[in-house]
């Protein structure tokens, strides 16, 4: 027993060695892995680095601009809003509520679009046709359209602004475990479960589902980056989080007025969106290198 735990932890480390060294050969996947832990940290910490509370109003210092720019006050390093909050403060919190709300729907198109991936692919027919029509129908209108569309009937908020999104994000979970259940199910090993008498719930989670984890991953990483920009979307148009909570979405939508005469409030806010969405895409983009055979160098 002990021999084999053993060789599993010597093949284990074998692979992450095998997988860091083609990742890291990728440098722009490495910098947004460097990008992504930055905003984590950030957002793990925000109590203790923030240096005002996110809601925290000081009436006499309203519009405030950046501390190098002439009226500006280290107290307050990066400004203040037209309600007299600390900017960066507000960009720090932000960072926590962008995280959350794109990790929770990561998590509820993954489960959902892989559970109909799985189904639709593996018993095919009438099944399949009906899972793919219903994906058809949600890939025919433009995401962030569809989105809209379920928010407006649901009502907005960072619940309903979640499950919107999530919605959006299903038919590319779908798709994907669906192309490759159609791959994996015909090869010898999951036909010689069938063989043993394994039912079809056995066969889909132990012997088909660990063989798309590789493309799943990678489409979880990108999903999360679309996931925060689309929050971020509606939270501009107001039909996603409601004020006063720190979104960066809400940021930019409350600063369209003052664009011209406090542009660091439009410009703060959406470099914080740049620079997740970018780390996301690259670190997505390394994970599918590093994990595909066919593309490893």
């Amino acid at each position: 027993m002990n021999s084999n735990s053993e060789a599993q932890n010597i093949g284990m480390g074998y692979l992450l060695k095998e997988f860091w060294s083609h990742f890291s050969e990728n440098k722009g996947a490495v910098f947004g892995l460097g990008l992504i832990t930055t905003f984590i940290i950030i957002a793990i910490l925000a109590p203790l680095i923030s240096p005002h509370g996110a809601s925290e109003v000081f009436p006499g210092s309203l519009r405030l601009p950046p501390f190098w720019s002439e009226g500006g006050s280290t107290e307050f390093l990066l400004g203040t809003d037209d309600l007299g909050r600390d900017v960066l403060s507000r960009l720090i919190y932000g960072a926590r509520v962008s995280l959350f709300v794109g990790v929770s729907i990561v998590i509820i198109s993954t489960l959902v679009g892989t559970t109909l991936g799985l189904v639709s692919g593996y018993f095919g027919g009438k099944v399949d046709s009906v899972i793919m029509r219903f994906i058809d129908i949600l890939m025919a209108y433009p995401s962030i359209l569809l989105a809209i569309i379920v928010v407006s009937v649901i009502g907005p908020g960072m619940t309903n602004a979640i499950i919107a999104v999530a919605i959006v994000n299903i038919p590319s979970f779908t798709r994907l475990v669906r192309a490759n259940v159609l791959e994996v199910k015909e090869r010898q090993f999951v036909q010689a479960s069938k063989t043993f008498g394994a039912g079809p719930i056995r066969i889909m989670v132990k012997e088909i589902l660990p063989n798309c984890m590789a493309t799943l991953i990678v489409q979880t990483t990108l999903g999360l980056s679309e996931g925060i920009l689309s929050t971020a979307a509606l939270g501009f148009l107001g039909l996603g989080v409601q004020p006063p909570t720190p979104e960066w979405g809400i940021m930019l939508s409350d600063a369209r007025p003052y664009i011209e005469s406090s542009p660091w409030l439009v410009t703060l806010p959406g470099l914080c969106i740049l620079a997740v969405v970018l780390g996301l895409n690259l670190f997505g983009d390394g994970l599918r290198d590093a994990l595909d055979p066919k593309l490893k160098r």
